[in-house]
């Protein structure tokens, strides 16, 4: 009896024992630091929304800095993507306002309803909850363009003139190839014989024009870059492209203040203007100096307020505040990858069909493309067009390596050892909590390790659907064609991912037992 009593102590840890209690502490501390987020409460703010073109980020800047100047706290969500997307995220609440085009209206959003005039629009949208406010002033159409030196050469004009050259690549944004305003029904009316037809982001199809890459590409009618890159737009003519004037769609439930702060944004933006802030956001590289502009030059301002333009945000602020939102996607998803991973993982450690089952679906989803996943959640409920969403995706990816880590060093452990704590009578939980998972900590941290880095690294996606992070340079410098501004996204999400591994490194000196570092 003694001998028996001595080789529990001795053998294996016990409440006593300090490295039992290294190794009862280690999930636990592994998981609480995983809390990187920090929620701060406050008054819910008005979310302005845009698409992923410099005019619409620059209108979702002026309509955050009136709101703003009339004593109304707004942040604009930049960039989330196309029509559809945004569609969604007004209906479903997560923005509640963002601008939109009365072409795009009709042609996209309302399709069946055959709204023409614009008090038919308005009522139609009425039934989604949603309103409309009066044009701002320009209209913003669709336009097909070409190097003005290859339009002469070749003779084009018009439209139909590409009729006489088959052989023409053209480049079109992957939303106008699936509207119902856009490639398929334009090429029907025109007859156009062209097949080599490929799809590219809106801001890089300018430049794949410039350097002969593409011949034709999609464009839109307020464009600087139409100037800039001395484009010629092809003559529409058989009026196939219906008007666009630019608007701002917002949820009818939103702050009555709030409506009249975007009216009386209404009419005041003419087509001339709208290019000049376009020209000044991509020569700025700055969406922010550009909407300034439009209230510098004695723009409809609230009445009352006479005070000086708003300073633009500096980059060290922006840098913090896209970092503290990186943060707080990636640690929340991987706390959910730990708490949820390490169950599943002891699961599959037993083999058989469930075990297998687990592993075989934490892979299948790892190989799911990034952006695929994300567009399978946003329909969801619950989910749609937010931070849960990008969370979401984010604990999908990260459970495959948390689950074979913890299921291999919990398989790792000898056969003697196992057959040695049932010898001395310890119960399945305690044998597992007590011996096996310490014994498999540093395979558990090491795929805790593999998916913080992963995560990290995902993160950026989660800017395509308005959820912050460091993303959002990265698809405004993308925007904008930008190199710069690419790179302030991409560095500081590097060096994040470099710092978690050395904070994993570390973390593994802490928590596992010096015998097993050996």
């Amino acid at each position: 009896m003694k001998l028996r009593r001595q080789s529990r102590s001795g053998g294996f840890p016990t409440g006593r024992d300090p490295r039992r209690s290294r190794g009862r502490r280690c999930l636990t501390v592994a998981a609480a630091i995983l809390l990187f987020g920090v929620t701060v409460g406050s008054a819910n703010p008005v979310v302005i929304g845009s698409k992923k073109f410099t005019e619409s980020y620059v209108l979702g800047e002026i309509a955050k800095r009136a709101l703003n100047d009339a004593g109304i706290p707004a942040e604009h969500r930049q960039g989330m993507g196309g029509t559809i997307i945004l569609w969604q995220a007004l209906r479903g609440g997560q923005i509640d306002a963002y601008p939109e085009y009365t072409g795009t209206i009709t042609q996209e959003i309302l399709k069946g309803d055959n709204a023409s005039s614009l008090e038919e629009i308005r009522i139609s949208l009425t039934k989604f909850g949603v309103g409309m406010t009066e044009p701002l002033g320009f209209n913003n159409t669709y336009a097909l363009v070409m190097r003005r030196s290859e339009a002469q050469r070749l003779g084009v004009r018009t439209i139909s003139d590409l009729q006489k050259y088959p052989d023409l690549k053209i480049g079109l944004t992957h939303e106008f190839l699936d509207r119902q305003d856009g490639w398929q029904p334009l090429r029907e009316r025109y007859a156009l014989p062209q097949q080599n037809v490929i799809g590219i982001d809106h801001a890089l199809g300018y430049s794949a024009l410039a350097n002969g890459s593409i011949d034709v590409k999609d464009a839109y009618s307020t464009d600087a870059k139409i100037k800039q890159n001395d484009l010629a737009v092809l003559e529409d003519d058989l009026q196939f492209f219906p008007k666009y004037e630019a608007v701002f769609l917002f949820r009818l439930s939103m702050p009555t203040d709030a409506i009249a702060a975007l009216r009386r944004l209404e009419g005041t933006l003419d087509e001339k203007r709208m290019i000049r802030l376009n020209a000044e956001a991509e020569r700025t590289k700055n969406y922010t100096t550009a909407a300034d502009l439009y209230f510098d030059v004695g723009a409809l301002r609230p009445s009352g307020h006479s005070g000086p333009s708003h300073a633009a945000e500096s980059f060290p602020h922006k840098l913090a505040r896209w970092t503290l939102r990186h943060l707080q996607l990636a640690g929340f998803s991987l706390l959910l990858s730990v708490i949820v991973g390490i169950p599943l993982g002891i699961v599959a450690s037993r083999g058989g069909p469930i075990g297998q089952g687990i592993l075989g679906f934490a892979s299948i989803v790892q190989t799911i493309p990034s952006l695929a996943l994300l567009a399978l959640l946003v329909p969801l409920p619950f989910f749609g067009i937010s931070a849960r969403t990008a969370i979401a995706a984010l604990f999908l990816y990260g459970l495959l390596p948390i689950v074979r880590n913890t299921a291999s060093g919990l398989q790792d452990i000898p056969r003697s050892l196992r057959e040695s704590a049932i010898a001395l009578g310890l119960s399945p939980i305690v044998r597992l909590w007590e011996i096996y998972l310490p014994m498999a900590s540093r395979s558990i941290l090491s795929g805790i390790k593999t998916s913080a880095v992963i995560n990290v690294g995902t993160a950026t996606l989660a800017a395509l659907i308005g959820a912050g992070g460091l993303g959002e340079p990265i698809l405004s410098g993308l925007n904008l064609n930008d190199h710069v501004t690419i790179l302030q996204g991409a560095i500081p999400a590097a060096v994040l991912a470099l710092l978690v591994q050395w904070f994993f490194d570390l973390l593994d000196r802490v928590l596992i037992p010096k015998g097993l570092r050996l």
